[in-house]
């Protein structure tokens, strides 16, 4: 329920904010020591400020006291001390009887008395005074006022003061509600309730609403060492934001009167006027009934209380409203706003126009000083009005009702001047309808302190949307297009500035070309003249590479600051292949493909020929020469002429009985036909007629005449050349 505001802890003790009078002092440890076990002394110590209780419901004050020594031989341990609430704290020295508090001193004073002044011995007592101490040698153990006094029995054999150890003491205050000038106070040591009353001010505590929290303690011709440590006072008010406002007001020069809404103000002391209790109080400290409608003519103080509703903070009466009513006027003032982009207006906020430092003023604001006066053509977007330079005039009303005029003028602050630029950048190979830009590059403006910003279109750049970020502006891929800048000033004024993006297309050599070459042969690769440096795969940097072979290579060819790179390639010219051989008698007919025509042929890889036909080849193995028009290392294939037979004679005498190929039947998909004249086939000799044929169908023997016959296989070369022998035999039988 409270908060400590003010304490003595620590170790050593911390005394900031209070005042240590005459003998008290800190001990080196986490106590004050009032007095020390000597006869004739005494301390005191204090808060240096004194504490305004007259608006405080409640109020705690926590601490453990100690009194222990040796005393004195004729009369034990003396005398005690106190804790107290006083107008007029003790300033100097007080005899031992009094526990340090002065005599006539007014206020609240409760008492931890270890001497009885009657028996001269010892007592554990506790005194309470709300009034004044004048009592029989200014000692409240004699102070009876009705009311205002309380006396506790002798304690000594329950709770004795003295003793080596600490007791903590506890002491609440609050209004007794049933009367309000009355302090309930209730004390408990250790815990143990001492008293709970309400006690009535009385002598010098009537009406006292200041005073100093502190502690006392003294010795007479008995002595005790008197400690405190641990004390807290809790003492919080409602906590405000400011004690005293100044608010501008004004008088109607007519009446020389005016009026002011008061709880307009309440957010400056408090920040939930809601959560409080908040009465007015003008000159006198008269409450004010109508605080929304207070009337004033001169010089005016007003008073403010916050109360807690709760009653857990005292209330707060130190808000001050200084009414000083002064004559009100509007001043000129100027707006100085962008002309982005050399529209030609700038927007403008009118409202923060300074025409006058007083708060809580409405304004209307017209474009002619007419309008204002007729009020017409009130201006209803002051907070964006689109202006070129010129005037405007606002009308200014205060809280109070004072209106002045004021006139407001517009200008536009320099144009951001900026250029159109264009950015060229070299292809990207990997893309080469892009380009790698460096936007941070462009120079846009000579114009210092500027920012830039940097967008895909002008509709983004007017509108701050889809910004490019400026380490992707460094490092910007794009295409043939075009990017915008806007360049904003020190004033936040705009310009923007069209970027034209052009991609340097790659330039190749048009006379390096792809080549043929015969696998065995090498040639020379020439990019061309005309570029600034070239580089070629082989490690080369002149414009051409001799002595190379099949392959596919690629030179770098620089061209200004760009670098293409082009590949070419040198194939292998492909080889003709012989298809098959036709071999009639002597003569033979090589057919070719593949390869690139014409094709030229020879028997002897020396000779050669245009034509494909051979006459007159000599039977058995011949080699035959093909080459085509790359004139590479010539193809070649072994060809076999078979013995000719064109007669037989199948009469079993052994001589030309018979038609035999069987030399030939190491050869792959060897067949033998023979054919009447009419192309029908009478005979098939292959391996189960041993490739013979004897003049004979089905062992009849056919009629004497002419007959064709065919032989065909596939050489045993990679090819599987397919081969062709054909003739004719006349076969003579006889019946």
């Amino acid at each position: 329920m409270f908060s400590q505001t003010y304490q003595l802890t620590g170790n050593p003790v911390v005394t900031t904010g209070w005042d240590l009078v005459s003998s008290a002092n800190i001990a080196g440890g986490d106590f004050v020591q009032l007095t020390a076990d000597t006869g004739g002394l005494y301390g005191a110590i204090k808060l240096a400020a004194p504490i305004n209780l007259k608006y405080c419901d409640k109020w705690k004050v926590e601490f453990d006291f100690r009194i222990d020594g040796n005393g004195t031989t004729a009369f034990g341990r003396g005398d005690g001390f106190t804790f107290w609430y006083l107008a007029n704290p003790p300033a100097g020295f007080v005899s031992g009887g009094g526990l340090g508090i002065p005599a006539n001193a007014n206020g609240l004073m409760v008492g931890f008395d270890i001497f009885n002044n009657t028996t001269e011995g010892q007592m554990s007592k506790v005194h309470v005074l709300y009034g004044t101490n004048n009592g029989l040698n200014n000692n409240i153990e004699y102070n009876t006022t009705p009311g205002s006094t309380f006396h506790s029995p002798d304690l000594i054999a329950t709770q004795p003061f003295v003793g080596p150890t600490y007791k903590h003491v506890e002491v609440n205050g609050e209004t007794d509600p049933a009367i309000p000038t009355n302090w309930l106070i209730k004390i408990r040591i250790d815990g143990v309730l001492i008293t709970d009353q309400s006690f009535a001010p009385s002598g010098g505590a009537i009406g006292m609403t200041t005073g100093y929290f502190g502690f006392s303690a003294a010795t007479g011709g008995a002595s005790a060492r008197h400690s405190i440590k641990n004390a807290k006072i809790f003492i919080d008010k409602v906590p405000i934001l400011t004690n005293t406002i100044t608010p501008f007001v004004c008088v109607n020069p007519a009446t020389g009167t005016g009026t002011v809404d008061l709880t307009s103000y309440n957010t400056q002391f408090v920040a939930n006027p809601a959560n409080y209790i908040i009465t007015y109080f003008g000159p006198g400290g008269v409450p004010i009934t109508n605080p929304t409608n207070f009337p004033y003519s001169g010089n005016t103080t007003i008073t403010v209380v916050v109360k807690d509703p709760s009653s857990t903070l005292c209330d707060n009466g130190d808000g001050v409203i200084k009414l000083n009513p002064t004559p009100f006027a509007a001043v000129d003032a100027t707006l100085t706003g962008c002309n982005n982009n050399n529209a030609g207006v700038a927007i403008f906020d009118l409202t923060t126009a300074a025409v006058t430092t007083v708060t809580g003023v409405t304004k209307k604001f017209y474009p002619t000083l007419a309008d204002l006066n007729a009020g017409t053509n009130e201006i209803l977007n002051p907070t964006t009005y689109s202006s070129a330079p010129g005037f405007i005039y606002v009308k200014v009303t205060t809280p109070q009702g004072c209106v002045s005029n004021a006139k407001i003028t517009l200008n536009h602050f320099a144009v951001v001047t900026v250029n159109d630029v264009t950015l060229r950048a070299c292809f990207i190979e990997t893309n080469p309808s892009t380009g790698l830009f460096n936007l941070t590059n462009a120079s846009v403006t000579t114009l210092g302190g500027i920012t830039k910003k940097y967008y895909p279109s002008l509709a983004d750049a007017q509108n701050g949307t889809n910004e490019i970020p400026a380490t992707a502006a460094a490092a910007y891929t794009a295409p043939n297009g075009v990017v915008y800048i806007k360049v904003t000033n020190g004033n936040g004024c705009y310009a923007i500035a069209k970027v034209t993006l052009i991609v340097i297309a790659p330039v190749y050599s048009a006379v390096l070309k792809d080549k043929t070459i015969c696998m065995e042969d090498k040639t020379t690769l020439d990019a061309g003249p005309g570029f600034s440096s070239y580089q070629w795969s082989t490690g080369a940097t002149t414009q051409s590479i001799s002595n190379v072979g099949v392959g596919t290579y690629w030179v770098k060819i620089k061209t200004g600051d760009c670098i293409a790179t082009q590949k070419v390639t040198i194939f292998p010219a492909e080889q003709p292949v012989i298809t098959n051989v036709d071999i009639s008698t002597t003569t033979i007919t090589i057919n070719v493909m593949g390869g690139t025509p014409a094709y030229q042929y020879s028997m002897d890889n020396i000779n050669w020929q245009d034509s494909n036909i051979f006459k007159n080849v000599p039977r058995g193995d011949n080699k035959v020469y093909v080459k085509d028009a790359y004139d590479c290392e010539p193809i070649d294939i072994t060809i076999v002429v078979p013995n000719i037979i064109n007669v037989i004679t199948p009469n079993g005498d052994g001589i030309n009985d018979a038609i035999d190929y069987s030399a030939l039947a190491n050869k792959k998909n060897l067949v033998f036909n023979v054919f009447d004249r009419y192309g029908a086939k009478i005979h098939q000799g292959d391996k189960s007629t041993r490739y013979r044929w004897d003049g004979t169908i089905a062992g009849r023997k056919v009629p004497t005449g002419s007959y064709w016959y065919s032989v065909t296989w596939n050489e045993n070369d990679k090819k599987n050349t397919p081969f062709k022998y054909s003739g004719w035999v006349l076969v003579k039988n006889r019946d």
